[in-house]
């Protein structure tokens, strides 16, 4: 195992978007453990997890969802400016909010498009939330009732009806390696 120190000190903000069931989650948990042993200073925001907690009481609808992804954001770029690591799984449907979030975090944000076909999404889906949108019992329902807008230009585009969690997570190791941010800590040691 490499260690790694963080680039310059500086965190950086690693956000998964993408419908429900692409596979968001389970892809930073893998990305999540490797860092703890390599990078140190990792939190994770899990969209469902930070609903709960620090957007409880908020609703589904355009306003309130942006309200939720902004929450998450603001403490993804306080944590992230404190040096940590920061996981951000949420589904984050629309793209204005997301490149808000991105122009507060600036050069730091890594965003990474989890897609799957809304078909795939819909078997993978345990809790049956899928099932009760396509017969209308839950409305508002991303990617089934309401819209969710795909980035144009993810730093990171990973397509899980094509890959295994295990490679999307390595792939997501790459390229933070790529942009600087894991450097093995004898090159430091080096200097």
């Amino acid at each position: 195992m490499i260690e790694y120190e963080g680039r310059y000190g500086r965190g950086f903000t690693l956000w998964f978007t993408g419908l429900s069931g692409a596979g968001k989650t389970t892809i930073s948990e893998i990305v999540e453990r490797e860092l703890r042993e390599s990078f140190g200073k990792v939190e994770v925001l899990d969209g469902d997890i930070v609903r709960t907690n620090l957007s409880k009481g908020l609703g589904f609808s355009r306003e309130d969802r942006d309200t939720n992804i902004l929450r998450i954001g603001f403490v993804a770029d306080l944590l992230r400016r404190n040096g940590v690591g920061v996981i951000v799984s949420a589904i984050s449907p629309f793209k204005e909010v997301r490149d808000e979030v991105r122009r507060t975090i600036g050069e730091d944000f890594v965003e990474v498009y989890v897609d799957a076909p809304l078909e795939v999404c819909a078997d993978r889906d345990v809790k049956g939330l899928y099932k009760k949108a396509f017969s209308g019992e839950i409305g508002q329902f991303t990617g089934v009732s309401d819209p969710y807008e795909p980035p144009a230009a993810p730093e990171l585009h990973i397509k899980t009806d094509e890959e295994e969690p295990h490679e999307s997570a390595r792939r997501v190791i790459a390229k933070l390696d790529e942009l600087g941010y894991l450097r093995p800590v004898k090159e430091f040691n080096r200097a």
